[in-house]
């Protein structure tokens, strides 16, 4: 995947460096987005705007050599052994990756904010010089997405779908019985749904670590994973996050449900939750910000008479977080729908999830996930709101 690297090399370009270096493994967002490998294992890179080069061992420089985005040098090429057997573990890696640093011709480098202490410290021993990269400047250009970067996105929610899909017929096929749900004779619990839902994501090449399946009392914490029995009458969150297990990049989708008939509160929370959606994308647009789209939630809430942090920082109950987020290979990450969020631009993906909590009543959140295009958005979900089942 090609990416475009311009506003980096202006960065480095005002700011005297040479490059810009990662050490991390493949898990980290910057290390994946710069380098284009995946490896377990923390791995050295370092982009200049003339190249990107890796520093690989033995054991994945076959693989990082066919995948990597830029040139593969091997550990072995600069003794690695020999400085092992000379140094303690952290100066022989401060000096392997030194002198790496020197054959691609860099003194000074920027890192990110979450680039390791010891590592910073060791390479700066050695003479190279360190910049911490607090602007965020690759977290900036990965925010806005490519055509390739949205295709996987929208292949995520597809799979995504399919695992809430699984999950509504579940819950559909389940009795009740002294208020609780069952399916084949056990009681049906938060921790049977999630697993019938990390299964389906399997079987369409995604994966997730955790999912939210919360139940009543659970539903008023946004982000309480939920446990044991589902209970009928009770407002059922559940928000699936999945990341695809190829390209690292994520999808996010939140509904509720009740199996039976909705309390007259939750069924007016719904409803209100519907309209703050709407009423979010109908902010949502190249030019406009972050900032303007959550105030179109807290203006629906507000107006209803229900408590928003804007109003009231200090609120448990309402309105409790912000409308949304960026996603990509972080499943949170640039831009952000909250009093803070700056200029949204074309390629910009994001959620839009308003809802509303409290512990005397669960909660209720509505969450599609869209592209910002040159005259407007892309709603990449398509998946029925259907509160009772």
């Amino acid at each position: 995947m090609d990416i475009d690297t311009s506003a980096l090399d202006a960065y480095l370009d005002e700011q005297g460096l040479d490059g810009y270096a990662v050490y991390a493994a493949g898990d980290d967002s910057t290390q994946r987005y710069l380098s284009g490998f995946d490896a377990p294992d923390p791995f050295f890179t370092v982009y200049t705007p003339e190249e990107t080069a890796l520093l690989a061992s033995g054991l994945e420089y076959g693989r990082a050599s066919k995948e990597a985005r830029g040139v593969v040098d091997r550990t072995s090429d600069y003794d690695y052994q020999s400085l092992r057997e000379e140094y303690e573990p952290g100066t022989a890696r401060a000096k392997l990756q030194a002198a790496f640093l020197d054959a691609h011709g860099v003194d000074s480098v920027a890192v990110p904010e979450s680039f390791p202490v010891g590592a910073a410290d060791g390479l700066r021993e050695e003479g190279i010089a360190l910049a911490v990269d607090s602007a965020g400047v690759v977290d900036d250009i990965r925010a806005v997405k490519t055509d390739e970067e949205i295709e996987y996105v929208r292949d995520a929610t597809l799979a995504n779908e399919a695992s809430m899909q699984a999950c509504e017929d579940l819950l559909d096929a389940a009795s009740v019985e002294n208020g609780v749900l069952y399916y084949e004779g056990e009681p049906l619990t938060s921790e049977r749904v999630a697993t019938e839902i990390e299964v389906t994501l399997l079987q369409h090449g995604c994966a997730l670590d955790e999912t939210i399946v919360a139940c009543g009392v659970d539903a008023a914490d946004p982000h309480d994973r939920g446990s044991g029995p589902l209970e009928a009458g009770q407002p059922i969150i559940v928000d699936i996050f999945p990341r695809d297990k190829e390209n690292g990049y994520h999808s996010d989708m939140t509904r509720t449900f009740v199996k039976g008939e909705a309390s007259d509160t939750i069924s007016e929370w719904y409803a209100l939750t519907q309209e703050a959606k709407e009423a979010a994308f109908d902010a949502l647009a190249p030019g406009a910000t972050g900032a303007e789209v959550h105030a179109a939630v807290c203006e629906v809430y507000e107006n209803a008479g229900y408590p928003t942090l804007r109003a009231d920082p200090a609120t448990e109950t309402g309105f409790i977080h912000s409308t949304g987020h960026g996603i990509g290979l972080d499943v949170h990450e640039a831009p952000s729908l909250s009093p803070r969020g700056d200029e949204l631009k074309p390629g910009h993906v994001v959620t839009i999830e308003p809802g509303l909590y409290d512990p005397a009543h669960g909660g209720v959140r509505i969450e599609d996930i869209a592209v910002v295009t040159e005259d407007g958005y892309e709603n990449f979900t398509d998946y029925p709101e259907r509160l009772e089942l």
